[in-house]
């Protein structure tokens, strides 16, 4: 006798007692009964919902019957076989599912079918899932595109580039579709040659997000990026291009990366500083001991940026040479003996430190240097230095860095994935009288804001991980205190479509690098009295 017999006449608890063990028990010779209450509900939410639950239940283990009610019952039911399908991966259910999705107008439908096809996984679908790239609903779109690239479909390259290339077009580029988005980490999984290529070819789309999801599905790919990325890094190609080529390089942090980078500055490729900044910060983020001798070319340069970014790199590889190098160039004297000792305390390069604090002269000239800074952080940051080398004159040397600094009443916010620019930042607003406040990517950024932390103005990178520039400054917009607040963008674009369509999300102006700490000063200056 079925345990379901006489359920109708039974009191609340003990329905739900009986329910309870057949969702247990998935005892398939009770299915009709549990067929009955579904379609036939006793009208009570609670029992009705352990109805389905049953009912989800027996169909998990009876694949038989659960594919032959694909194709009765009403919509509710059907819904559940093809969801129970799906979810327990029933492959013998793929004719039949194929042959609904085909059969159908319905976009709902169609969407719980390709739903349940992509989590059973099987190649059988794989033409199907070729033809809803076209389909009208973005979502099955969507959905689609993910499967394409699970199977790895180089069929489907042509009509995955056509999504990129359609959103680059005038009166398109504006905003990044779901299915860009989709279509370039498709063809990151896809990993083909063609694929590849036309993905790093888009390190510059004239979307900001694109950009982003490019930047992203490249860097996630790891080493395998690396020959194509190589492409770009040479003295033909054009400056944006450069500079995003040599950041994916410096976050993927392959060795092979480190061999294009170096070769890229032993050949001169691009004397631009902001190229040739992109390059030096990429290698540092590498971090071999084989970069130290790029790292150590960089210290030849003039520019104070350019510097902050070498230091940083070398910190970590700090060696006996380095600090040689170092010296050499300091006793030299001259403005470049300058830069150097001001890089090393905005990079908080202590270990560097460290070495050159034995130095005599140049040790006093360093601690001068860090003495004068503004920043607590930097004073914190040294004066833990200062703590582990020990003896008098660190000792004496620590009473002359206070705790707190008060630099104004002002705040800033500097928002870049550098974090070379970040300690630039830090100088130069500490130095104009701000209190600094720093993040990483756009995410980071809107933290702040979403704490309502008050700021003067806001200084912001144009591309970055995670969030860009343009998100960041769009959502700022959007809440409630921050629509007047000055933000000003920094970036390398040459494109002028660029600096429009940042404006539109409310940015205020722009600052291109390289700069200088003046340059800045003066361009915040024209918003913050």
């Amino acid at each position: 006798m079925s345990i379901l017999t006489g359920f109708r006449d039974k009191s609340f608890l003990d329905k739900i007692s009986v329910l309870n063990e057949v969702a247990t028990e998935k005892d398939p010779s009770e299915l009709e009964g549990v067929l009955d209450l579904f379609q036939n509900p006793i009208g009570d939410t609670s029992v009705d919902y352990m109805v389905v639950t049953a009912l989800n239940g027996i169909l998990s283990v009876d694949e038989q019957n659960t594919v032959a009610l694909l194709g009765q019952g009403d919509r509710k039911l059907r819904t559940l076989c093809i969801r129970v399908c799906g979810e327990f991966r029933f492959k013998s259910a793929v004719p039949a599912l194929m042959k609904m999705a085909e059969g159908t107008d319905d976009t709902d439908l169609l969407f719980e079918v390709l739903t349940s096809l992509s989590k059973i996984g099987s190649p059988e679908a794989l033409d199907l899932f070729r033809t809803q790239i076209n389909n009208d609903d973005d979502l099955v779109v969507v959905m689609a595109i993910g499967m394409l690239g699970e199977f790895k479909d180089e069929k489907s390259i042509p009509d995955l580039k056509k999504f990129v290339e359609q959103n680059n077009e005038d009166g398109n580029y504006e905003v990044c579709a779901l299915t860009t988005w989709k279509a370039v980490e498709c063809l990151a999984d896809i990993g083909s040659d063609e694929a590849l290529d036309f993905i790093v070819a888009n390190l510059h789309h004239r979307n900001p997000t694109v950009r982003r999801v490019v930047t992203d599905s490249l860097t996630n790919l790891g080493g395998a990026a690396v020959p194509y990325l190589a492409k770009v890094i040479n003295p033909d190609s054009d400056k944006d291009d450069l500079i995003l080529a040599a950041n994916v390089l410096g976050f993927i942090g392959d060795k092979d990366g480190l061999d294009v980078l170096m070769d890229a500055i032993e050949k001169q490729y691009s004397s631009d500083s902001s190229v040739k900044y992109a390059i030096y910060e990429a290698i540092g983020r590498i971090g071999t001991l084989k970069a130290v001798i790029s790292l150590i070319d960089g210290l030849e340069d003039d520019d104070e940026l350019i510097h902050v970014a070498v230091l940083s790199g070398l910190d970590g590889l700090v060696n006996a040479g380095v600090i040689k190098k170092l010296v050499e160039i300091i006793s030299g004297g001259g403005s470049k003996a300058g830069k150097i000792l001001r890089a090393i305390v905005t990079s908080k390069a202590v270990n560097i430190f460290q070495g050159l604090y034995g130095e005599e002269k140049i040790g006093r000239f360093l601690m001068n240097a860090v003495a004068a800074s503004k920043d607590s952080e930097v004073h914190e940051a040294f004066r833990s230095k200062l703590a582990e080398i020990g003896g008098e004159e660190a000792e004496a040397d620590i009473a002359r860095l206070p705790e707190a600094v008060d630099v104004g009443g002002k705040r800033a916010l500097a928002v870049d994935d550098s974090k070379s620019m970040l300690a630039l930042y830090r100088s130069i607003l500490t130095n104009a009288g701000y209190e600094p406040t720093v993040a990483e990517n756009g995410q980071e950024a809107y933290a702040h804001i979403a704490l309502n932390e008050e700021f003067d103005v806001i200084v912001t990178d144009m591309n970055m991980p995670v969030m860009d520039g343009m998100e960041f400054v769009s959502k700022l917009r959007q809440t409630d205190g921050y629509a007047d607040i000055p933000v000003i963008m920094v970036t390398t674009e040459s494109e002028y479509s660029q600096q429009e369509l940042a404006r539109k999300t409310g940015v205020n102006d722009f600052i291109t690098k390289p700069f200088t700490a003046d340059q800045l000063k003066a361009k915040i200056a024209e918003y913050v009295s």
